[in-house]
């Protein structure tokens, strides 16, 4: 089913803030799950069950931890069933049918592939209700006695298909005692206007070029073009899931809630460490917590680290899809920041800024080559490396065409999109504002509410004139 996610979330919003602050304060989770289920279920009405079941299971997982305290066996049991139960779901709704059609490919067999729908984000909800088990095991938190308290922590709507990842201890205290101030309206306010223009009038825009450029085929790319398109989605993608995520937050806000960030300009990295500790931070903390530490992290002398840095890096491939360019990619990644563990890092140290900085960035535009190229469907191992490299060779030129009218047109078009991209992934607006604020703070007091106007009223006639919203991290 089709998620028209955004749509729906514009015309929810309203509904649910008036219910939710109109609520006397014991009732407030209550609106904060049923929303959340509501939310889902517009998308996901069956699949809705599956998150239920997720979220029963590490409830009644904590509570048996809580009740045997003094039984390690017990506890280590209740994990064990926790940690299992959520991954089976993971794997047979997004990886089952992946296996199956790789099985098929390899041996001739003609297993059936039960073509399981996968749930929008289960990804995320698994991953943020695991946490609360793992983290209640290592005695890290306390139980959870509510069980409104508990699914309304993993149903939190603003944040519960595409992230951030809220652990339980991020939020733990305000799901029992929180208070919204104006302060925190307003700057919610201002927060989710500022995401959904990234989303609206970047993400959307510069993402139907790079939809252009792959219908073209890669055979058929210049490579002005192929260059072109693949900057299109390293920025449609980044626009595309911080927007969303500066929507969560602020609705966090407005709500009462202080989710953690997930972005930290990480364009402006001069390394592929420094740019995976700035881009989805939530995702690289849950794994830093709950599979790198565990297995060792650094401590065990470098062989040992460079392996749990490549077990790490693989399973976040594995993580984001079922096809083997996510693996790929995952492991792309991991020999790049083992080689800057080893050596490369400090070399990079002892470069000028801007070169450490073109090196970071033309590696990490070659990984989402590996990210998006590759068609769902494609299952051959061999074919997703030929569709990759067949497009990293279209960017320097195999098709022997260096530049041609779809690139001029493309860069006529869109070069005031691929501008403010470039500005808006940067810092420059963050440091501007602040110099504002500091020589003109009467002109942030009335400038800035009014340019935030002008972004939310575009945004919305962006949306009513549009039909091209994907969020490309419900597929997660």
């Amino acid at each position: 089913m089709v998620f028209s996610g955004l749509t729906f979330l514009l015309a929810f919003l309203p509904i649910v803030l008036i219910l939710y602050y109109l609520m006397p304060k014991k009732w407030k989770n209550i609106v904060i799950l049923v929303s959340g289920l509501l939310f889902y279920a517009w998308g996901e009405p069956f699949y809705v069950f599956v998150m239920i079941l997720s979220t029963f299971i590490d409830y009644t997982a904590g509570l048996l931890m809580n009740r045997f305290d003094d039984k390690p066996k017990v506890r280590k049991a209740c994990l064990l069933i926790s940690v299992i139960m959520n991954l089976s779901l993971l794997g047979a709704f997004k990886y089952l049918g992946f296996l199956i059609d790789s099985v098929n490919s390899w041996f001739g067999w003609t297993i059936p592939n039960p073509n399981l729908p996968m749930p929008i984000g289960i990804s995320f909800f698994t991953f943020q209700s695991m946490s609360y088990t793992i983290d209640l095991y290592r005695r890290k938190i306390k139980v959870q006695k509510s069980a409104v308290n508990f699914m309304a922590f993993v149903t939190l709507f603003p944040q519960i298909v595409a992230g951030p990842i809220v652990r339980y201890e991020d939020v733990q205290n305000e799901l029992d005692d929180r208070v919204i101030t104006e302060k925190m309206i307003g700057d919610g306010i201002s927060r989710f206007i500022t995401g959904l223009g990234k989303k609206v009038l970047i993400a959307d825009n510069i993402g139907a070029l790079w939809d252009s450029v792959k219908a073209l085929g890669i055979e058929n790319l210049s490579a002005v073009s192929a260059w072109i398109g693949i900057l299109a989605f390293t920025f449609q993608i980044y626009f595309d899931f911080s927007g969303y995520s500066d929507m969560a937050i602020g609705l966090g806000k407005m709500m009462g809630f202080n989710f953690p960030e997930n972005f930290d300009y990480p364009y402006m990295s001069k390394s592929i460490s420094e740019f995976w500790r700035r881009w989805h931070m939530t995702l690289g903390g849950w794994f830093k917590s709950y599979v790198y530490f565990p297995l060792g992290g650094s401590r065990k002398g470098m062989p040992r680290t460079v392996l749990n840095l490549l077990i790490v890096w693989t399973v976040t491939g594995i993580w984001h899809g079922a096809s083997w360019n996510f693996m790929i990619w995952g492991t792309y990644f991991g020999i790049l920041i083992v080689l800057e563990k080893l050596f490369l890092g400090k070399w990079l140290e002892k470069l000028p800024s801007f070169f450490s900085w073109l090196y970071t960035f033309v590696l990490v535009v070659f990984g989402w080559v590996m990210f998006d190229v590759v068609p769902k469907d494609t299952v051959n191992f061999g074919d997703v490396f030929n569709l990759i490299f067949g497009y990293i060779g279209a960017m320097f030129g195999a098709n022997g065409t260096f530049c041609d009218n779809f690139a001029l047109n493309s860069i006529v078009n869109y070069g005031m999109i691929f501008a403010l991209a470039i500005v808006g992934s940067s810092d420059i607006i963050k440091r501007l504002s602040s110099f504002i604020k500091e020589k003109a703070p009467k002109w942030t007091l009335y400038g800035y509410p009014i340019i935030q106007t002008c972004i939310m009223l575009m945004s919305i006639a962006f949306i009513t004139t549009s039909s091209y919203h994907p969020f490309l991290y419900f597929n997660f």
